[in-house]
């Protein structure tokens, strides 16, 4: 069975090649995103660049739409959000021509594959979904440690979700309780962003004394990413989060041509 959408089409305008016929989805509102991101739509903390819905975060326009859901309720999985994320997954992919879906909180993992059952492009709701190429990345023997936003919530049914099978191959810390990055999930409105990095990078070098054998690091947490470059620098390893996740979907649904000297 084909499952392309209708009148769906790839392409890359310049002007050597904008004399062609170019198809749009029946309506089709807006044009141009590659990527759609879903995020929590209650929240109350700083968003800094770097961080998945601050749009300076890219060089590419993304979508982002909220989902009606607050942090305990993704945290626990509730099932009653799937509903909620495919709907607002749809309306992105069938009238603002959205060609891949992530989103902006790795629990969100939890409902990774029934989403992608249900929609007809690319989806990776969890910078986790990461970890398997990861795993392919590093010596056998090594471990990947991940960061995150609540130990207690990466739950196995949230990491089985994210096709990772081999739990005990993560090393896991959280800052749930840490006095500053503890705001995020306390909607307390403001931080300490210097000390901020701080416990995101004392936390990282904490994974490398539980286990000196890790071979790359993941970041959970879509608030990670403005501290991924001070982490890389302290770990001297590969980081990975959402924003590298994100422009691994986006240069796959927005291929562009080379061009230059030969």
């Amino acid at each position: 069975m084909d499952h392309r959408k209708t009148n769906r089409q790839y392409g890359y305008l310049s002007p050597e090649n904008n004399g062609v016929v170019v198809r749009t989805l029946d309506y089709q509102q807006v044009a141009g995103y590659g990527v759609g991101i879903i995020y929590i739509g209650s929240l109350n903390y700083p968003y800094l660049p770097g961080n998945v819905v601050n749009a300076y975060t890219y060089d590419f326009p993304v979508r982002l739409q909220p989902v009606p859901t607050d942090i305990p309720r993704l945290f626990a999985a509730d099932p009653t959000i799937a509903d909620d994320i495919i709907a607002v997954c749809r309306h992105m992919i069938d009238f603002e021509g959205v060609r891949a879906i992530c989103a902006a909180c790795g629990f969100f993992g939890n409902f990774h594959q029934q989403v992608a059952e249900a929609l007809e492009v690319p989806v990776a709701l969890s910078s986790l979904t990461q970890v398997p190429f990861i795993r392919n990345l590093i010596k056998p023997s090594q471990k990947i440690g991940v960061l995150t936003a609540d130990k207690s919530s990466l739950t196995p049914k949230l990491l089985d979700n994210c096709f990772i099978t081999d739990h005990d191959q993560l090393v896991v810390k959280d800052l749930r309780h840490a006095p500053e990055f503890s705001c995020i999930l306390e909607y307390r409105g403001e931080f300490d962003n210097g000390e901020v990095r701080n416990e995101v990078v004392s936390a990282a070098l904490e994974l490398l004394e539980e286990d000196a054998d890790i071979g790359a690091i993941v970041l959970e947490c879509s608030d990670m990413p403005p501290y991924a470059y001070a982490v890389q620098q302290a770990t001297q390893l590969p980081v990975f989060d959402f924003i590298t996740l994100i422009k691994w979907l986006h240069s796959g649904v927005h291929y562009g041509p080379y061009s230059g000297w030969i």
